[in-house]
């Protein structure tokens, strides 16, 4: 296989400038039905959105890649993630329109061999080993949970159960069962093959589902490489439990609500968010919040105010970005969706407590990151916001080739804008889902000073500032063998 090579992509012009009402944490947006359309796609980029999400769990990897292409030709700023489905049991189709079970109805669940088609009173489940493994009592949630059913008596093959809390079902919606009655394995063998098709595309970064472990991202890492950012979603309770170990591993997190909230009680998921967040800051990951943040916009022109609060809280938390769904991949209004989710995170912005956020992070411990070169770069961090501070700086410089030194200082929250000096295109949308980061696209730099130079010369072209402001500049190792900043320079702008 022969992977699209970063270094190749053409640098496109100065991407887009902060301003005093600027929108710093991100928007990532589910592409499907409703948005692949080539207008509407670059609608929603002028509407503010930074990232597109490419669920794989529907359609065919042409479609995937279609899709992908499409978003390449209508908005080349936008950073793609791809979004590996994983071992996701799901249901056989329900009829066109969906059907409603009713609380105290009784339905037979059967492998999906001898239900092909799902209907009010017969559910096919998509692996036949977990219908075999239900046992009395079970509770199974089917999507994300709204509807609920217990195991009541086994048949044979299949298992009848009542239903517990009924609602509409459509689709093909996921079913969940206690976790003890079957393991599936994260990724896939499907995953690998999708993933190897797309890697051809050149994505800049991979989600892969239910991750349990650190060790279940190792097998995507070896096949994407170091150049492609690696997300993994925290959507079990494994995963929350082994939350630090898989942080020393992934690029990025997102914090998947939806099956998270049917895995554990749901009055735990907000603590888990919170938690989530701060550990991701802490070790420097971009960390993304996660589904039904605007529900109701799947249907409706207007978000509940249930659903303004969420999206705020999420921003006031600190995430790196917050995700429209069924919102922005069915719903009736995709660019109504991503506008409106770009105000309510702008002005939640306004009142983001950054003086807060750099002050308590330095004090944290940097000693569990994995290397010393992550270490050194948590360091300078933490000297780079204080002089930002100190100085008053116009703006913070990250020169990176990889993104790496700009990731690392947008743990601090700092005030001052910070822009990304890249040389590369690439960087540049894998970094559009790192909280506060603007990018300018500079010449490729042979030494420390030389890439210093460069990327003052940009942000002072780009109105970022002005003769007589201070500017931070934070630079990386050119030869070091593993990623490093380790380079700290105030410079007054002449």
């Amino acid at each position: 296989m022969t992977q699209a090579d970063p270094s190749a992509r053409k640098p496109s012009p100065t991407r887009r400038f902060l301003d005093d009402n600027a929108r710093r944490t991100k928007v990532v947006a589910t592409i499907g039905p409703a948005s692949d359309a080539l207008s509407t796609l670059s609608a929603m980029q002028d509407a503010g959105m930074d990232v597109a999400r490419l669920p794989l769990a529907h359609g065919s990897i042409d479609d995937a890649v279609g899709r992908l292409r499409r978003v390449r030709q209508a908005a080349p700023d936008v950073g793609v993630l791809v979004d590996l489905p994983g071992p996701k049991i799901r249901t056989t189709p329900f009829p066109e329109g969906g059907v409603v079970l009713a609380a105290g109805s009784e339905v037979v669940l059967s492998p999906h061999g001898l239900a092909p088609r799902s209907d009010e009173s017969s559910i096919g489940v998509s692996v036949p080993e977990l219908v075999e493994s239900l046992c009395e009592g079970d509770r199974i949630a089917l999507g994300d949970g709204g509807v609920a059913l217990v195991a009541d008596k086994r048949d044979g093959y299949s298992m009848r159960a009542r239903v517990v809390a009924g609602g509409k079902v459509q689709g093909r919606p996921g079913v969940t069962a206690p976790a003890s009655r079957l393991v599936l394995k994260t990724p896939t063998p499907e995953d690998l093959h999708r993933l190897e098709v797309l890697l051809e595309e050149g994505i800049e970064s991979v989600a892969v589902s239910f991750v349990r472990t650190a060790g279940d991202l190792e097998a995507v890492k070896a096949m994407a490489g170091r150049s492609v950012l690696v997300c993994a979603k925290m959507e079990t309770p494994e995963a929350v439990d082994d939350m630090d170990n898989i942080l020393q591993v992934a690029d990025t997190v997102m914090v998947a609500r939806g099956d998270l909230g049917v895995r554990v009680a749901l009055e735990e998921v907000p603590h888990i968010q919170k938690r989530l967040i701060r550990s991701c800051i802490a070790w420097g990951r971009p960390v993304i919040t996660a589904t039904q943040m605007l529900e109701s916009m799947v249907n409706s022109p207007v978000p509940t105010r249930a659903e303004v609060t969420d999206v705020a809280n999420a921003v006031f938390d600190g995430t790196s970005a917050v995700m429209l769904s069924a919102e922005s991949a069915v719903g009736v209004d995709p660019v109504n969706a991503v506008a409106t989710m770009a105000r309510i995170a702008r002005r939640a912005d306004r009142d983001f407590d950054s003086v807060h956020w750099g002050r308590n992070l330095p004090a944290q411990s940097f000693a569990a990151e994995s290397s010393t070169g992550a270490r050194i770069t948590a360091a300078i961090g933490a000297a780079a916001w204080r002089a930002s501070v100190d100085e008053k700086a116009a703006v913070i410089v990250a020169c990176t080739n990889t993104g790496a030194t700009a990731r690392a200082i947008t743990r601090f929250r700092p005030q001052a804008p910070i822009v990304a000096a890249t040389p590369y295109d690439y960087t540049a949308r894998q970094l559009t889902t790192s909280w506060g980061v603007d990018t300018v696209l500079v010449p490729e730099a042979k030494s420390t000073d030389e890439a210093v130079n460069h990327g003052v010369a940009a942000v002072r072209a780009a109105g970022y500032a002005k003769a007589g402001d201070v500017v931070v500049v934070l630079a990386g190792s050119l030869h070091d063998p593993e990623p490093v900043t380790d380079t700290l320079r105030l410079v007054r702008i002449y």
